[in-house]
């Protein structure tokens, strides 16, 4: 499906690939059959970047709160992420927590975003036509914030952040709709 971002639009940028020695095809397959199954799917991701108490959850219901849709969009990329550990609890609150789903599985992850669905699309965006949502380095391009090791972000889409020239585009080719509570402690 061809999508296309709307200036304003607020969406949780990610890099992905291969996680816990499982092809990205296996896990979209997965995510998909646990979204069947269950309702919801847990997106495993580490880093703090987007940690779900002070990025993620924060900047959805913001967001939301404007009424501005907020989307999961996903790069695909080479990697090698060879982590293992499954979760078998979430907390919300980093306080309290709760058992896994029955039928969900996450590998390899401190936390995770609350999917409720799972589409491909193709979207080409420039980094440095959107801008950081949130947290110390708002208002910084997303082409000026994703650098190096840096593989996710609070973003929004906003054609005048940057040079148009600036950066080429990156080619989105997965997107899900986030679920309540949006992101997760694991444990």
């Amino acid at each position: 499906m061809t999508d296309s971002l709307k200036p304003g639009e607020a969406f949780i940028y990610m890099k992905v690939g291969i996680h816990a020695n499982e092809s990205l095809k296996d896990i979209i397959k997965r995510k998909r059959a646990e979204i069947e199954d269950a309702g919801v799917s847990f997106w495993g991701y580490g880093g703090n970047s987007c940690h779900p108490l002070t990025a993620v959850q924060p900047f959805v219901k913001e967001e939301t709160e404007k009424g501005v849709r907020v989307r999961l969009l996903m790069q695909e990329i080479v990697s090698r992420h060879y982590a293992q550990g499954l979760a078998s609890e979430y907390s919300v609150d980093g306080k309290h927590y709760e058992r896994v789903p029955k039928g969900v599985k996450v590998v390899g992850s401190r936390f995770a975003l609350v999917l409720k669905n799972l589409d491909e699309v193709e979207i080409a965006v420039a980094l440095a036509q959107t801008r950081v949502g949130i947290g110390r380095c708002i208002g910084r391009t997303g082409a000026d914030y994703i650098r190096g090791h840096l593989d996710k972000a609070c973003l929004i889409y906003d054609p005048g952040a940057g040079p148009a020239d600036r950066g080429t585009s990156v080619k989105l080719a997965l997107a899900a709709e986030l679920a309540s509570p949006y992101a997760v402690i694991l444990r």
